[in-house]
């Protein structure tokens, strides 16, 4: 996984709330393995979310409320990484998305419903709009320069800014565990 410090994107609007997983990767494409590339089916039913060329140049989403809600599947996230994504902006997710999304290197940003109206709209209006966002900062730039901050576990912050998901980090930690064993006494 990359590191994710700062970014600055175009954006893919998509002015709906209640984005499902499914619609983000529907249901029969789950049992492929996690090696194979995900992005293909990225909203494989639901095409004309991604707009008139495929918002390549896109690494953002800005989307309504629970983004992400509906089954527990971790193949959501995998999409929208594999398809080249890197973060949302939303007011609200799904609970376990945003769990997924922050152990497989993409990140949630929960903002204001009004903030991310008004990025909507500008995104509706200019749709090569940028947006920038800043990890160690925690901040977002919308494309009017009002910025935003938004808040992120600590954990899940360091993980993102060094591209570590959480294996990555215990194997950091390989050397204190392997200290702890050694003095470590079984009852």
């Amino acid at each position: 996984m990359e590191a994710l410090r700062q970014l600055e994107s175009a954006a893919l609007a998509i002015p709906r709330a209640n984005v499902d997983t499914d619609q983000i990767v529907p249901a029969r494409f789950l049992k492929r393995p996690r090696s194979e590339n995900f992005g293909d089916v990225l909203f494989h039913d639901q095409r004309q979310l991604l707009g008139p060329a495929g918002r390549g140049d896109a690494r953002i989403v800005v989307a309504g409320r629970n983004f992400g809600c509906g089954s527990s599947r971790e193949h959501a996230v995998w999409a929208l990484y594999d398809y080249g994504f890197r973060a949302a902006i939303a007011p609200s997710f799904g609970d376990i998305f945003r769990s997924n999304a922050l152990k497989n290197g993409f990140l949630p940003v929960v903002l204001p419903e009004e903030a991310v109206m008004a990025m909507l709209e500008a995104l509706a209006r200019a749709p090569a709009s940028r947006i920038a966002l800043d990890v160690e900062r925690q901040t977002v730039t919308a494309p009017d320069g009002t910025v935003h901050r938004f808040d992120i576990e600590p954990f899940a912050r360091q993980c993102l800014l060094e591209g570590l998901d959480e294996l990555d980090y215990t194997l950091t930690q390989a050397a204190r565990i392997a200290e702890f064993e050694r003095h470590y006494e079984a009852p």
